[in-house]
This record gives C-alpha cells, sequence and structure tokens, in this order.
C-alpha cells in the first residue's frame, strides 16, 4: 500500500513539474455536498478542521464589537480552520433573535448576516444550529413556556418534541431563518454557499421517553420540513453520538437519554453524523487515564459505526476539556486522541471527516470563559496542535484534489491526441 501511494505521489510532482498550470486548488466556494462517507466540494473529498463559536450572532448584534468576530476568524485561518459551528437562534431573553412566536429581531438577525459574510470573506463555511436542548439561549423551554401562555396544557419540557402548536413554532422559525434575506451580501441564506450545514437542534435529549421513539418522530418530521424548503445544504441533527437500548453498553454509565446515534441518522433528509465528546462531564470523578480510554473507545466505535453501518460521514462536532479542572496538558492529550483517531480514519479515506473543538473565543471576551475556551493567541501548545491537525487534513484534500485534475488532463491529453489521429 505505501509502494503505490509513493507511486501516485511521484506522478503527482512530475505532473506539477510538467503541467503545474492546471494544479491549483478549486476556491472552495461551492456548497458541500456528501457522496458516501465523504464530504464533497468543488468535486473532491473536503476534510476540515473547525472549532465551536455559539456566540457570534450575539456578538455581532453589537455593531461595536463586531471586530471580535473578524479577529477572531482571522486567527482561525491563520491555524487553517476552515469550518464554523454557531447558534442561529436565541429564543427570549436578552437580546434575543426570536423575541415571541413569530416575532423576530432585525438588529440581532443583523448580526447573524454580519457573522455569515465575514465568515465567507475568510473561507470558512458555517454549521448553523436551529434550537437549543437547554436553557442557554431559549432552547425547548423557551418554546413550551410560549405554548402554555396561549393555553396549552404541557407539562414537560419534552412536550416541544410532539406538542403541534409547539412544532409549529419550531417550524416557522425554521422558515424565517432558511428564507432570511442576508442584509450585507444580499443572498437568501437557503441559497449561500458560505453555510455548509443547518442542525435541527444543540444535543437533543429526550428524557421523557428513552425508548428513541419521540426522538425519531420529530426528526423525521423536521428533516423533511427543512429538506422541503432547501435542497442546497446538507443537514445535521446535533447529536451528541449516545446510543439506544441496542448498544447502550457504550453510552458513558449506560446513559438512555431518548437519542440513538444508529437510527436517528437513518432518517431521510440526515446526511451526516455528529459526535460529541465530554469525557471530563460524562465520567467525572474518574482518572485521567479511564476518560481518555472512555475517548478512545467512544471515538473508535463512532468511526466504525459511521463507516460501516451508517455508511455516511461522521463530525466530531464538540470536544474539550476544562482547564479549571485540569491542566492544558490535559487538555492537549484530549485533543491529540480525537485528532489522532480522525486523521487516521481520513488519511484512508474513511468516514471521520474533521473536529470542531470547544470553544474558540477572541480576546477581550473573558465574559464567554467557560473552561473549555481556546484563544488562539494565547494558548500556544493548543493552538499549535490545532494547526498541526488542519495542515494535515489540508494535504488528504490537495491530494484528491491533484489526482482529480490529474484524471482531467489525462482526459483532456487522450481528447486531443484523438483530434490529431483523425
Amino acid at each position: 500500500m505505501m509502494k503505490q501511494y509513493l507511486g501516485i505521489a511521484l506522478f503527482v510532482l512530475i505532473l506539477i513539474k510538467n503541467h503545474g498550470n492546471f494544479l491549483h486548488v478549486e476556491a472552495d466556494d461551492g456548497f458541500v455536498k456528501t457522496r458516501g462517507v465523504h464530504l464533497i466540494l468543488n468535486g473532491s473529498p473536503l476534510y476540515a478542521n473547525g472549532f465551536n463559536a455559539y456566540w457570534l450572532m450575539y456578538i455581532a448584534s453589537d455593531t461595536s464589537q463586531r471586530d471580535k468576530i473578524t479577529s477572531a476568524f482571522e486567527e482561525a485561518t491563520k491555524r487553517g480552520l476552515t469550518i464554523g459551528r454557531t447558534w442561529a437562534f436565541s429564543d427570549g431573553g436578552y437580546r434575543p433573535l426570536q423575541s415571541s412566536p413569530g416575532s423576530y429581531n432585525e438588529q440581532t438577525f443583523q448580526g447573524l448576516d454580519f457573522a455569515i459574510s465575514e465568515a465567507g470573506k475568510h473561507g470558512i463555511k458555517l454549521i448553523l444550529s436551529l434550537v437549543n436542548n437547554y436553557e442557554g439561549y431559549g432552547g425547548k423551554k423557551q418554546y413550551v413556556e410560549w405554548a402554555r401562555n396561549q393555553g396549552q396544557s404541557l407539562s414537560s419540557e419534552d412536550d416541544f418534541f410532539t406538542n403541534s402548536l409547539v412544532k409549529g413554532f419550531y417550524k416557522n422559525h425554521i422558515k424565517t431563518v432558511l428564507t432570511r434575506r442576508n442584509s450585507l451580501t444580499g443572498i437568501t441564506y437557503k441559497d449561500d454557499p458560505t453555510i455548509m450545514a443547518w442542525e435541527l437542534m444543540n444535543e437533543p435529549r429526550c428524557n421523557a421517553d428513552t425508548s428513541g421513539k419521540t426522538l425519531q418522530d420529530w426528526i423525521t418530521e423536521m428533516a423533511s420540513y427543512v429538506k422541503s424548503i432547501d435542497k442546497n445544504h446538507l443537514l445535521e441533527v446535533g447529536l451528541e453520538g449516545f446510543y439506544g437500548e441496542s448498544k447502550k453498553s457504550s453510552n458513558p454509565n449506560g446513559y438512555l437519554l431518548g437519542s440513538d446515534f444508529i437510527t436517528n441518522n437513518q432518517i431521510p433528509g440526515i446526511d451526516f453524523a455528529t459526535v460529541h465528546s465530554y469525557p471530563d462531564q460524562w465520567i467525572s470523578g474518574s482518572t485521567e487515564e479511564t476518560q481518555l480510554s472512555f475517548l478512545n473507545s467512544w471515538v473508535k466505535d463512532h468511526i466504525e459505526d459511521a463507516q460501516n453501518v451508517l455508511r455516511m460521514p461522521v463530525m466530531f462536532a464538540e470536544f474539550g476539556k476544562s482547564t479549571k479542572t485540569s491542566g492544558v496538558d490535559e487538555r492537549d492529550r484530549l485533543y491529540n486522541i480525537v485528532y489522532s483517531k480522525i486523521y487516521s480514519s481520513a488519511s484512508g479515506g474513511g468516514a471521520a471527516v474533521g473536529g470542531l473543538f470547544w470553544q474558540l473565543l477572541a480576546e477581550g471576551m473573558d465574559n464567554f470563559r467557560d473552561g473549555y475556551e481556546v484563544i488562539l493567541g494565547e494558548d500556544s501548545s493548543t493552538a499549535s496542535l490545532i494547526a498541526q491537525e488542519s495542515q494535515k487534513l489540508v494535504r488528504i484534500r490537495k491530494m484528491y484534489t491533484r489526482l482529480k485534475n490529474i484524471e482531467k488532463w489525462k482526459k483532456a491529453r487522450d481528447m486531443r491526441k484523438g483530434k490529431h489521429r483523425n
């Protein structure tokens, strides 16, 4: 196998020397698609490193703070980061996007416009999440309260998944966001290739029905609704990766949280799988060795299931370790495990397509520190690890792009030869 790769590499180098002009990597300005276990951008498999920055819209809604978004994106691109994940929701509360069902704050929406526009300028693709499972920025609890205020008798936050009025509120939010026309670029969100994917919910859980049926039905309904409006973009659920009853032994402490990594991702319209990894929270009180051992198995299992069972790409969409309870060196060890397993899969053409660490901050954002933050200009060892992973994944993408261009060149050459014969 190694000899084969060396032969390909030598062939590529010869062609670069002889036909250098045709080997540029195409501008990454198209829509991201899927083909089997690969993400595809402009015809070539996409393996990319990225970050979470949930705060983009909130900060950008204050025009005096927008330099923080620009600064964060500049620092990210210096380390080769090309995918960002952020909230496209803020329901009720302070400076909301949606102040009440169907009522939107234009100033906050313009903050999201700016974040998308700025991401496009920096070559960063965005994953936009549409609602929270938790109370932060409103979430399903706020939707249920809105329905109660309109006379619905609801007993649980998890009625979010079943109540028809609540589901109507959420569908309206989907439609409002997807059909938003960006005030800065003039491009409707559903037509904007800067957006890589929509996410139905950040970390959906349904403790009221751990059988998984309630969440399965909700994802099925909402995935179909998103795709009825927008066929350009990819869609993912927002899952943490917890398994259902059939494989609950793989879950930390045997948790059953109403989601199922296998069945939820097999729903029509779901394009790629996601996994989150927080062993310091999930098995807190255990040793670092135990946590890293769990992480090793967790990442390995999900890559194998994405490859062999789901046959779709998998992205490690959140991972991190709090420096409030451990040192930076321990965080780096966790990052290294996630990154090395992603690269190992990717380098063999496998299903792991990238990782998004939690979370990127710009300088001067002390109020947003949660222990998991990375400020690239300050956290040198972690920033170095991040940059190395980016470089390794970019090399894989460039190899595929070069091989694709070689095929194009060979076809063109054969066509020219055919013309000369005639």
